[in-house]
C-alpha cells in the first residue's frame, strides 16, 4: 500500500498544516469536527489528517508495541479504516471521518468491533468489504506505525489532537464544537494556527475552571 495519505490539496496559497486523530479521544473528535467544517465552509486550507494510536502512547515499557500486539488489533481498526478511505475513497473521506467519530462519541458504539466501523463506512458510500480486505493485509498498520513513529520523531507527539505548523507541533484541547456554525469553526482553527505559528511563547494557557 502507498506512503501516508495525502493532505486534502488546495490552492498554492492554501494554509498547510497536520492535524493527529485516534477515534477514542472526545478532544480529536471537537477539533476534527471543527476542521472539517471549516473546510466544508470553504476555508483555503491544506490538511494532513495524521493518524496516531494513542494505545501506543501509553505502552508500557517492555510491553510490545501495538502493531505487534495481536490482542490489540481490534484498538487499530477505526484508524486503519480511515487510511483506506483516504487512500481509496478520497470523496467520502471527510464524512466517514466524522462518522467514526460519531459513532464512538455521540452513540457509544465501540470502534473495536468490526461490524461497528462497517455499519460507518456503508453509511457514507463505502465499499466496507474492499476495505477490510486491506486493512487484513496489513499495509494500513504499516502506515499507521510509520505515521506515529515519524510523528513522535520529528515532533515529540504525544497524543491527539496535535496540530503541526511548519516545524511546530502544540497539543490543544477544543471545548465546543461546531454546531452547524462552519464560519465560526474556521475562525476557531485559523486562531489555533495564528498561535502556534505566531505566540510560541505561550507554552502552556488553561482556564481554571470550565463553563458549562
Amino acid at each position: 500500500m502507498p506512503g501516508p495519505p495525502p493532505a486534502l490539496q488546495r490552492s498554492v496559497s492554501a494554509r498547510s498544516f497536520s492535524v493527529t486523530y485516534d477515534y477514542r479521544c472526545p478532544f480529536a473528535r471537537n477539533a476534527h469536527e471543527h476542521v472539517v467544517a471549516g473546510l466544508r465552509a470553504g476555508a483555503d486550507w491544506e490538511v494532513d489528517f495524521l493518524p496516531f494510536s494513542l494505545g501506543q502512547a501509553h505502552v508500557e515499557e517492555g510491553e510490545p508495541a501495538v502493531w505487534d500486539d495481536p490482542t490489540k488489533a481490534s484498538h487499530l481498526l477505526a484508524v486503519e479504516a480511515s487510511i483506506v478511505v483516504r487512500e481509496r475513497y478520497p470523496n467520502a473521506f471527510l464524512d466517514a471521518h466524522v462518522g467514526l467519530f460519531a459513532a464512538r462519541h455521540d452513540e457509544g458504539r465501540d470502534l473495536r468491533e468490526e461490524a461497528v466501523v462497517r455499519d460507518v463506512l456503508a453509511a457514507v458510500g463505502v465499499d466496507a468489504d474492499d476495505v477490510m480486505a486491506a486493512v487484513a493485509d496489513g499495509g494500513p498498520r504499516q502506515v499507521l506505525r510509520k505515521a506515529h513513529e515519524a510523528a513522535v520523531a520529528e515532533h515529540h507527539i504525544f497524543g491527539v489532537p496535535t496540530f503541526v505548523v511548519s516545524d511546530r507541533a502544540v497539543f490543544v484541547r477544543l471545548m465546543t464544537r461546531p454546531n452547524g456554525d462552519g464560519a465560526q469553526s474556521r475562525a476557531t482553527v485559523e486562531r489555533v494556527l495564528d498561535l502556534v505559528i505566531g505566540h510560541p511563547e505561550l507554552n502552556e494557557f488553561k482556564h481554571t475552571t470550565i463553563d458549562r
